[in-house]
Order: structure tokens, then C-alpha cells, then sequence
């Protein structure tokens, strides 16, 4: 059963490929593809890009091409509620897309052709990475990273909206965060391309779980945190995760 990886950024994938054996790297459709073995099972790494149609175009890629039977989307979100701090993980079981809007042919978030606006995440393969994600998190309280600033890093499970926007704006996330709430959906994260990968995998019906680390608080200061959080923080807890992830299955 290949198990896929993927990521947005290479730095979301940092140290991952070093863990294989017996790899073989392959370019097709613009992207690069990681073919190896991990505790006797067979995973794939993919680098999809950021935005929601690059995701769809990998995820479509890897179910195609290497006829993959599970995935894993692991990188980093902007924090939307309240609650959700820098360092902190969230375990997706839900993803909905916040700029999707055909009103008044179809309600707000709905996507047409689809039972509901938000797609559900596989349950099993979710649960495992829940369990690698609170792992992780309960050695990164011993790290004492300089960038969380003394918070004890915490694990979420819920809903993330995805888009194609970086939210760099207070009023912005909040609005987000505000009308989604409103109409019962409990967003705890923003990002750019979880929801393309859900939908795409609702349409093979393939598992898929996703794991984001908060590496900013999709706020006007978001363009600073995030380059050197993703390369000192969220690097390290995507490796982390992933080696307990494999481990355990």
C-alpha cells in the first residue's frame, strides 16, 4: 500500500528523503517524485507547490501515475482561532475552500457537484497522525525553540479552510474566521491547497489525512515569521511527525 507525502515546500519536507532506502527520484508534470522504502513500507515524496490547483494536479499525479493508496499533506498555517498559537499543530478532519463563492446559483463555500461545502478526512489515517502529531509535540516541549517563546506547543483536530490567498492581514483572517463560525463551521487554520487535495481525493476515494503546524497568526506580520519558522520549526516537526507516523503503521 505506497503511502504518499506531500508538501507544499521543500523545507516542509526537510530530512524526509534521507530516511528512505532503495529510492528512485522521477520528474513528470513539472514536479519531482521520491520513490522509496521506510520500516519495510513503501512511501512516495511529492513537492506539489503552493495553491490549490498545483496540489489537484499533484495529488491526481501520484494517484495516477504511481497508483498510490494513501496520503499524508503535512506543512503550515496561518492560526484563525482564537485558541491556535504559533507552534501549535493541527490535525485536519475537515477542509473547506474559503474563497469558493457561486451565490446565488449555490450556497456560500459550496463547491458544485458536491453533497456539502466542506470534505471529510479519512478517519483511520487521521487518527494515526493525530497520534504522530501529539508524539511530536510532546518532544517539542522539551526543545525550547527560541521562535515559540516559551508557549507549550499544543494539538489541535478540526476544520481548515483553504485558499488561494496568503492571509497577511488581521481584518482578514478575522473575517474568515467570523463568517465561517457564523454558519457552523469552526475554522481553526487558513492555508493554500489542503481543500484541492481533499476534493481530489473524495473523487477517487482515496484515504487522506493532513497535518498543519501554525507558523503564523495569518496577520500583518505574517510575512515575517513565516520564512524562518518554516525553516527552524515547522521543518523539524514535519520530520518528527512522519518518522512516527511510519513507525507506527
Amino acid at each position: 500500500m505506497p503511502l504518499a507525502i506531500v508538501s507544499a515546500l521543500p523545507e516542509e519536507q526537510q530530512g524526509l528523503q534521507l530516511l528512505l532506502t532503495h529510492t528512485t527520484t522521477e520528474r513528470h508534470a513539472g514536479r519531482t517524485f521520491t520513490r522509496g522504502m521506510f520500516h519495510g513500507q513503501e512511501v512516495v515524496l511529492a513537492l506539489s507547490g503552493i495553491g490549490k490547483v498545483a496540489a489537484a494536479t499533484t495529488t491526481a499525479v501520484l494517484m495516477e501515475r504511481f497508483a498510490i493508496q494513501r496520503l499524508v499533506f503535512t506543512g503550515v498555517a496561518g492560526g484563525l482561532a482564537p485558541h491556535v498559537r504559533v507552534g501549535d499543530v493541527v490535525v485536519a478532519t475537515q477542509f473547506v475552500q474559503h474563497d469558493m463563492d457561486v451565490r446565488p446559483l449555490f450556497t456560500r463555500w459550496q463547491v458544485p457537484g458536491y453533497a456539502a461545502p466542506h470534505f471529510d478526512c479519512d478517519a483511520q489515517l487521521t487518527q494515526a497522525l493525530a497520534h504522530a502529531a501529539a508524539q511530536c509535540i510532546s518532544a517539542a516541549q522539551q526543545w525550547q525553540l527560541p521562535l515559540l517563546a516559551g508557549h507549550a506547543p499544543q494539538v489541535h483536530h478540526g476544520l481548515i479552510a483553504s485558499g488561494d490567498q496568503f492571509i497577511v492581514a488581521a481584518n482578514t483572517s478575522q473575517r474568515i474566521h467570523s463568517e465561517l463560525q457564523a454558519a457552523g463551521y469552526p475554522v481553526l487554520a487558513v492555508e493554500m491547497e489542503g481543500a484541492a487535495i481533499a476534493q481530489t481525493c473524495a473523487d477517487y476515494g482515496l484515504p487522506f489525512a493532513a497535518v498543519r503546524t501554525i507558523s503564523d497568526r495569518a496577520d500583518d506580520s505574517a510575512h515575517l515569521d513565516f520564512p524562518s519558522f518554516v525553516q527552524s520549526v515547522a521543518s523539524r516537526y514535519a520530520l518528527e511527525m512522519m518518522q512516527a507516523l511510519l513507525k507506527n503503521k
